[in-house]
C-alpha cells in the first residue's frame, strides 16, 4: 500500500498582502520559511531510514516549502506543473477584493470564475492525471507538496487514483 503525505505550502505573501494566490510565483513569508524549515526537520526525523520521493508544484511557494524536507532527508524534488494551484485567468496579479468584485456568476464545475481562467473541472482533469500517474509509480512512499486548491482535488481524487488492491480502509 502507498504511503502519501500531503503538506500545503506554508505562509506566502500573498496569505497577508490581500492578493490573489493562483498561478502567480509569490514566495514564502518569513514565518512560512520558519515553519518549512521545521516541517523539514521534524517530519525527516520521523521518516528516518524510509525510501521517500517528494513531488511539488514547481510555483515558488510550494518549492520553498519542500526544498528543506529535500534538503534534510538527502533527496531530489520533482517538479510536476500539474500540481499548481487553479488558474484564476484575469485574477492574477489582482487583489482579493478585485476578484471577489469581478468574479463570475457560475452555475456549474464547468464554467471559469473569471475571464481566461481554469475551471474546477479542468483543475480536477488536470491532478486526476498527476494522480495517476504518481500513484502509478515504483514509489511506495511518497511526499505531496502542492496548494489548498489542488490539493482538496487531490484528496477527493487520491482514492480512486488507487489500484483496488492498494486501498485501504477509507477513513470514518
Amino acid at each position: 500500500m502507498k504511503n502519501i503525505i500531503t503538506i500545503q505550502h506554508t505562509q506566502s505573501v500573498q496569505h497577508i498582502n490581500g492578493m490573489i494566490g493562483s498561478w502567480t510565483d509569490w514566495e514564502l513569508t518569513d514565518l512560512g520559511k520558519e515553519h518549512a524549515e521545521n516541517i523539514g526537520r521534524k517530519l525527516s526525523a520521523e521518516l528516518k531510514g524510509q525510501a521517500y520521493k517528494i513531488y511539488s508544484s514547481d510555483l515558488l511557494r510550494a518549492k520553498q516549502t519542500a526544498e528543506p524536507l529535500a534538503r534534510y532527508m538527502g533527496i531530489e524534488i520533482k517538479y510536476r506543473e500539474k500540481l499548481r494551484e487553479i488558474n484564476f485567468g484575469e485574477a492574477i496579479g489582482k487583489s482579493k477584493q478585485w476578484a471577489q468584485e469581478n468574479r463570475l456568476t457560475i452555475n456549474s464545475i464547468d464554467e471559469p470564475e473569471f475571464h481566461g481562467a481554469e475551471t474546477w473541472r479542468e483543475l480536477w482533469n488536470r491532478v486526476e492525471s498527476v494522480c495517476r500517474d504518481i500513484v502509478a509509480s515504483e514509489a511506495e512512499n511518497i511526499i505531496l507538496v502542492s496548494h489548498g486548491g489542488a490539493l482538496a482535488v487531490w484528496h477527493e481524487l487520491s482514492f480512486l487514483c488507487m489500484p483496488q488492491r492498494q486501498r485501504g480502509k477509507p477513513p470514518p
